[in-house]
């Protein structure tokens, strides 16, 4: 593992982490996020997390089962939510509830209370209305000065375009200003065209925002989203925020 911190005309809004395999990055992630639970805990107080789908989140999702075992880790307080859903069923093999119940919630147990899924058999504005309404119960009294939600935790993939949950380099204005928590997004540029996403207004506002980035072709991409006048979705949520981590299992030595 190798930490690069930002480059001077980018201070302080992102650290970059290498790492040399996937499996690698998905058991330091798991591990960080499963202490970000235990201080939770020991605070007595919600952890309310995002997920994301994504063939890096499968190994997340099993190395976050195998350490929760072996440390006893407790989830009574933690909360799931998720960055973005397509317009499928929850049984759906695009879904990423579906991917996420299986290799995460059903092996921790977690009750159904604790699940505020993307509701996308629904028609995406009862969809939309329905995930900010839960979110605003579980996690509305922490919100920012304008009044979004902040979840604790959003954890991001990034395709090879830069996209980040349903946020395509292609979203109209109305996407990118938009000031809810949840927007529908129907026409996305990778298919199915219809999905739910959180928006950047809630990515911003999040307590951290951690982004794991692994495969093939996807260099360009983070070195566009990592300058400083890059108009990729991801390089808009580092502008955004304060600090973003970037797990990536890019060789340390590509020029970033």
């Amino acid at each position: 593992m190798t930490r690069r911190p930002a480059q001077n005309n980018f201070v302080k809004k992102y650290e970059l982490i290498f790492f040399a395999t996937a499996d690698e990055l998905a058991r330091t992630v798991a591990s960080a996020w499963l202490d970000e639970v235990e201080t939770a805990n020991r605070a007595d107080r919600p952890h309310c997390v995002a997920l994301s789908g994504g063939r890096i989140t499968k190994k997340l999702f099993g190395a976050v089962v195998e350490q929760a075992k072996t440390r006893a880790v407790s989830f009574s307080r933690v909360h799931f939510f998720w960055a973005d859903e397509r317009c499928v069923p929850p049984d759906d093999p695009e879904s990423n509830f579906k991917l996420a119940s299986e290799l995460l919630l059903t092996p921790l147990k977690i009750p159904e209370n604790q699940v505020h899924r993307l509701r996308g058999e629904d028609s995406p504005a009862a969809a939309v209305k329905m995930a900010e309404l839960e979110l605003r119960q579980v996690a509305g009294g922490a919100g920012n000065s304008a009044g979004v939600p902040r979840l604790d935790l959003i954890l991001l993939g990034m395709g090879e375009d830069g996209h980040v949950a349903s946020l395509f380099p292609t979203a109209p204005a109305e996407i990118v200003h938009c000031t809810a928590p949840f927007l529908a997004v129907e026409n996305s540029s990778k298919p199915p065209p219809r999905r739910i996403s959180l928006s950047y207004a809630a990515v911003a506002a999040a307590s951290q925002v951690w982004v794991l980035v692994s495969g093939a072709g996807k260099e360009k991409a983070l070195r566009e989203s990592l300058d400083f006048s890059g108009k990729t979705p991801l390089g808009r949520v580092i502008q955004l925020r304060q600090k973003t981590l970037i797990f990536s299992q890019i060789e340390p030595d590509k020029k970033i």
